[in-house]
Order: structure tokens, then C-alpha cells, then sequence
């Protein structure tokens, strides 16, 4: 039996692979921006690492069209062709996530209390982790899809350490004293980077779904 869908389509396994790397550096470069940013606020590096969110975000798009081209173009994998668009489409939506959220950053110029420092770097840590994981599944899904079961309970694991410590933070923010209008601001902060790894778990799901599909 084989365990990837694509035989021997190598040009399109090196597409999807590329594409995959994309999503994986995005997620990287988010958690460096935002573990920055807590410690320092918003400085020229910060612009630096938006700029490279947005150069990956439009790279990932470009080649999540290609290979959707390529599919259709070349009837490749038909079985399993709205499966593909599909992951690939909410994996290429996280990606712009991850653009829009920094880019709010830098927009807005919140500033995280230094008593909540350590718990937004341990928020951003989880996030990335899901993130990490969920590109590992994808990965194991278009190599041996008996992998991603393993690899999708990884994502779930810290998804939920992202809504525990979520919830510890906005506890924080609103028994602290600080102005009304700064909690609400800290807390949609929590919720932008808590989202993140809940759209990462949403991926983790299809992926399961689809893996399932693939043994059948």
C-alpha cells in the first residue's frame, strides 16, 4: 500500500513541500516577532519580521495556487483532490493569520506590564508549538499518513496549554489595577495569539479526518 497520495509526482511533492516550508518559517518568524516584541515593544525589528511575514504569506499563496493548477490542469490524485485544496487552503489561511496579527501589533503598539511578561512568552511558546506540530502533521500526511494521529495529539496538547495559560493571563489582567481600557486591549492581545493555536488545532483536525480517509 502506498502511503503518500502522490506516487510519483515529484514536482508536486517538491511544491507542497516548499509550500509546507512557508507555513513552517511563518511560524518561526511570528514566535521570534512576539517574544521580541513582549520584552522590547514595537522597534525597527519588529517591522523587519512583519515584512517577512508578509514575503512568506504572499510566497505561500503563490504556490498554493500553482499546485492547485497543476492538480486540476493535470487530473492528479482525484481521490484525494479536495482533501489536498482543502488542508492546503487552511494552512495557507494561517499563514495570513499570522500576517494580520503582527501587523495589528505594530499598528496599535500595545505595551505587555512587565508582571505578564512571562506568561505572554509562555502563551507565544504554546502557540508556536501547535503551529510547529501542525506543519509536521502535514508533512507526515503527503509522506505516511500513519504518522499524523501521533503528531495531531502533540497539536492538541498544546493547544490546550495555550488555553490554560490564556486563562491565567486574563485572570492577571483583570484583577491587576490598571485602567479599564488597558485590560480590554491586554486581554484581545491574549486572545489574538490564543486564537492562533485554536486555528492551528482546526487544521490538526482535518488533518485527522483526512488521514482517516487515506487508510480507508
Amino acid at each position: 500500500m502506498k502511503l503518500s497520495p502522490f506516487g510519483q509526482t515529484r514536482a508536486l511533492t517538491s511544491q507542497i513541500d516548499e509550500f509546507l516550508d512557508q507555513v513552517s518559517e511563518s511560524g518561526l518568524v511570528l514566535a521570534q516577532a512576539y517574544e521580541r516584541y513582549v520584552e522590547q515593544g514595537v522597534d525597527d525589528s519588529s517591522e523587519q519580521r512583519l515584512q517577512q511575514l508578509i514575503d512568506l504569506e504572499a510566497r505561500a499563496d503563490q504556490l498554493r495556487r500553482s499546485i492547485q493548477t497543476t492538480m486540476y490542469s493535470e487530473m492528479l490524485i482525484p481521490e484525494s483532490r479536495g482533501d489536498v485544496l482543502g488542508l492546503l487552503h487552511e494552512l495557507d489561511d494561517l499563514v495570513d493569520r499570522f500576517k494580520a496579527s503582527f501587523l495589528t501589533i505594530t499598528i496599535e503598539k500595545p505595551e505587555i506590564p512587565v508582571e505578564l511578561r512571562e506568561d505572554f512568552k509562555s502563551l507565544v511558546e504554546s502557540m508556536g508549538q501547535a503551529v510547529d506540530h501542525t506543519v509536521r502533521a502535514a508533512r507526515a500526511y503527503f509522506r505516511n499518513y500513519r504518522e499524523v494521529r501521533d503528531l495531531v495529539h502533540k497539536v492538541s496538547y498544546f493547544e490546550s496549554e495555550s488555553d490554560r495559560i490564556a486563562i491565567r493571563l486574563r485572570k492577571a489582567i483583570f484583577a491587576s489595577k490598571l485602567p479599564i481600557e488597558r485590560k480590554r486591549e491586554l486581554r484581545e492581545g491574549v486572545l489574538r495569539i490564543e486564537r492562533m493555536a485554536n486555528a492551528a488545532e482546526d487544521v490538526g483536525d482535518r488533518l485527522t479526518i483526512c488521514a482517516i480517509k487515506r487508510s480507508l
